[in-house]
């Protein structure tokens, strides 16, 4: 989520005992507008008061710039998708993933244009489509093409970040594009949903997003990080409790539609598109099953030609430390 090349409860207590040791200096944290509970915590300043540090929170439109911010070492701490993260192991960039914020589901999906003549898939060909590059969504549209026997030539594959995409279907510049929200919601307003990223992950290419850190960052600051999954997790688990009652909150409402500039009507919708993994399954999950799924990614972006090489193992991209701390 640009072009690859240029790139639960007991938090009070936690958050006093751990305040002093968590502590860092100059970090940035890089956000993105999924619609997802921690941005409620974030809103919050529930993340500085945990660590006791400032915060410089960053807002980007896709995965890619964030890899490249993380990468030059102007952003510690960043929220990827799985594509644009599969892209920087490959590279061998000094990131971990150390929480998985969402399995994507709908909140993600392919919008064709109303009155454009496409009905279904094969109607794609020759169609201009809309696209971050090296996002999850760039990997569900050639996951999606590939599935229906259409090849990316077939049709107009262009690279637009979010705003752009919005701006350009509000100009009837483009035919169909594959996004998340705000620009998603954008696009239903007069499309339809040709697919969505729950139908491609049926179909053997599920996406999700994550949370990373620089390695260096989190050897000099593991407590931060421990305190950053604490806190987000803490989140999941507050939504997890009680879906609908959180989505109805009004504060919640507004804090996420703010942060995320999506419509505040659209919150509760765009909340159950994706699956927040709460403690209890992240540490099974950033094991085997996510080293899997970069490596999985990884071939598919190599097959592309989006990457150069494949790793034999991506463990070293993976750690489940920090979401071990959040079940003590």
């Amino acid at each position: 989520m640009s072009t690859l090349h240029t790139f639960t409860r007991w938090l009070p207590a936690l958050a006093l005992t751990g305040a002093l040791t968590a502590q860092a200096d100059d970090v940035t944290v890089a956000y993105q507008t999924t619609v997802e509970p921690a941005k409620v915590a974030q809103a919050d300043g529930a993340y500085e008061k945990a660590t006791a540090s400032k915060i410089n929170w960053r807002k980007f439109e896709s995965g890619a710039e964030v890899i490249t911010a993380v990468a030059s070492g102007d952003v510690q701490i960043g929220y990827v998708g799985s594509s644009p993260l599969a892209a920087a192991a490959s590279r061998s960039l000094p990131v971990q993933t150390f929480l998985i914020a969402a399995q994507i589901g709908s909140a993600e999906a392919l919008v064709v244009r109303n009155g454009t003549g496409i009905n279904k898939p094969a109607d794609l060909a020759g169609k201009k489509i809309a696209v971050p590059f090296v996002s999850t969504t760039h990997y569900s549209l050639l996951a999606a093409l590939k599935h229906w026997k259409i090849a990316p030539s077939k049709v107009q594959i262009i690279n637009l970040r979010p705003s752009e995409i919005a701006a350009a279907w509000q100009r009837g510049d483009i035919d169909a594009a594959y996004v998340w929200d705000p620009a998603l919601g954008r696009a239903k307003e007069n499309g339809k949903v040709l697919t969505s990223s729950t139908d491609v992950a049926k179909w053997g290419a599920p996406t999700f997003d994550a949370w990373i850190v620089r390695k260096d960052f989190a050897e000099k600051n593991p407590a931060f990080v421990e305190q950053f999954a604490r806190v987000t997790l803490k989140a999941y688990a507050d939504y997890a409790a009680n879906p609908k009652a959180f989505a109805s909150n009004a504060g919640n409402v507004e804090k996420i539609a703010r942060i995320t500039g999506s419509k505040p009507e659209e919150v509760a919708s765009l909340l159950e598109g994706n699956r927040y993994p709460v403690a209890s399954e992240q540490a099974q999950l950033l094991a085997k099953s996510t080293e899997q799924a970069l490596a999985n990614t990884s071939a598919f972006l190599k097959e592309q030609g989006k990457v150069d090489a494949v790793h034999p193992s991506y463990a070293e991209y993976v750690s489940n430390r920090y979401a071990k701390a959040a079940l003590k």
